[in-house]
């Protein structure tokens, strides 16, 4: 399949690790021109190196915080420097953070939704003027599939992304006349650093492929997912062959989550 790619340029916030990252080298891959964002200059240096070391392609490491309005606008302003136009954003910085409603503080409640919700507010207001330009675009927002059915113990995680689900659904709406298309990935268990580290954790005493295939996930499919496997949907929304699909929540999850 042709995902017409070429020579389209594209931003991935959180894209130093995990799903970000593979998400980055796969549209690179494809051919497309890349900005890479996140806090931590020293990983995203190393992140750049490996993309482009294994495409060729072009990319550019920026840091920046995605809760500041005016990191944003300056990522969204040196991509347009450097590649000229801007087709695709990927919203995909953020943490997971699970406790119960009486353990978060107002602190946390604010942390929370400022990285995970208005950090993608943030660089979607500050990207839009110049997909209007190219006459099109595509936003993935990056979410949890308890978003769509929050478990106790989940928050403030689940209550920002059920928030990142409405922002995504109502964006669709006002930019479809635009041709740029808004949707969402709805991530379940994929093996990323954070996944990684609890495994080391709480189950240091099993192999990975042990952990990954044990029945308490609860996952259909028998195992944790690979950031390769949610980077292919992500590609595939970002691209041409999605032209007609705006406005939905695609789960990643192995089949774990309830809701469609």
């Amino acid at each position: 399949m042709d995902l017409s790619l070429t020579d389209k340029v594209a931003i991935v916030t959180g894209g130093s690790k995990g799903i970000g990252f593979q998400t980055a080298l796969h549209l690179v891959r494809e051919g497309a021109k890349m900005t890479i964002c996140a806090r931590g200059q020293e990983n995203l240096e190393t992140a750049a190196a490996k993309i482009k070391e294994e495409t060729g392609g072009s990319v550019i490491p920026i840091q920046a915080d995605v809760r500041k309005a005016e990191d944003c606008q300056m990522v969204v302003e040196e991509t347009i420097k450097q590649f000229g136009r801007l087709d695709i954003l990927i919203n995909n910085a953020g943490t997971s953070s699970a406790k119960s409603f009486e353990e978060v503080d107002l602190d946390t409640w604010a942390e929370d939704m400022d990285l995970k919700l208005y950090g993608a507010i943030n660089f979607s207001k500050s990207a839009v003027p110049y997909m209007k330009e190219v006459g099109k675009g595509s936003i993935i927002n990056i979410t949890a599939v308890i978003g769509k059915t929050p478990p106790g113990s989940s928050l403030p995680t689940s209550v920002s992304r059920a928030a990142g689900l409405g922002l995504t659904k109502a964006m669709s709406k006002d930019l479809g006349k635009y041709s740029i298309r808004v949707n969402a990935v709805c991530i379940g268990l994929i093996k990323s650093d954070q996944i990684q580290k609890r495994w080391q954790r709480t189950a240091g005493h099993l192999t990975w492929e042990e952990y990954s295939k044990d029945p308490k996930h609860a996952i259909p499919l028998g195992r944790i997912g690979e950031t390769e496997e949610a980077a292919n949907v992500i590609t595939y929304l970002a691209s041409d062959a999605a032209s007609y699909v705006t406005g939905t929540a695609i789960n990643v999850d192995g089949g774990r989550g309830a809701a469609l």
